[in-house]
């Protein structure tokens, strides 16, 4: 059995080898330290930024829906967080909503060659560009003023930022944010269905950008 043992072991060894290098890292890349944020100009990451909407349907209850691959840029000096500036580009034609009827009625054309109730088949990406930022007395929130642009109608809106957190993700210095706002759907010329159909749409945006 004793010339066994060395061949035992290095089959033990070997078996050892992938499971510690299976094991997962001991915390997420990412953190909410303002520390780890770097100046520079950062891109949206597509694949985890998202906009979350909501509005009231009948009172009954709440239609939801999300549109994502939003892009844009968001330039970042941690040493002067208020001039930040940030353009991102939301594709309102990739609309998703768990229901494939309201997809399908937020995109259909108007009957009979009327306007759309909704967004209409061939709708222009939406557009935010910030104007103003205002930091909070500790730094880790603020309210982003600035234009959106949806449905070739221009409004201001003011979003209610959280950081989230900073780190290295890929070799990429990325950072991430979450942010509130609520606009009226009627002041976008998107007004079909009130006041059956809620007015006020609830914005939660997510955000990921990395540094280029």
């Amino acid at each position: 059995m004793r010339r066994f043992a060395p061949l035992a072991a290095i089959l033990l060894a070997a078996i050892a080898v992938p499971a510690v290098i299976a094991q997962p890292p001991a915390s997420a890349p990412g953190a909410p330290d303002r520390s780890r944020v770097t100046a520079g100009t950062y891109a949206a990451d597509p694949n985890h930024t998202m906009v979350v909407w909501k509005l009231d349907h009948l009172g009954f209850s709440n239609y939801t829906g999300i549109f994502g691959d939003v892009t844009g840029t968001l330039v970042l000096d941690p040493a002067k967080p208020a001039a930040a500036k940030v353009d991102v580009t939301i594709p309102i034609a990739k609309v998703t909503t768990a229901s494939a009827g309201l997809t399908a009625h937020l995109l259909r054309p108007g009957k009979d060659g009327a306007k759309p109730d909704f967004f209409g088949p061939a709708p222009a990406d939406a557009r935010f560009v910030s104007t103003r930022v205002v930091l909070d007395d500790d730094g880790d929130e603020a309210k982003v003023t600035g234009d959106l642009t949806l449905n070739g109608i221009t409004r201001p809106v003011t979003l209610d930022v959280d950081f989230h957190g900073a780190g290295a993700m890929g070799g990429k210095q990325t950072v991430g944010f979450e942010a509130e706002a609520t606009i009226r759907r009627s002041d976008f010329g998107l007004g079909f269905g009130v006041p059956m159909v809620g007015d006020e749409v609830e914005l939660e945006i997510h955000a990921a950008f990395e540094k280029q």
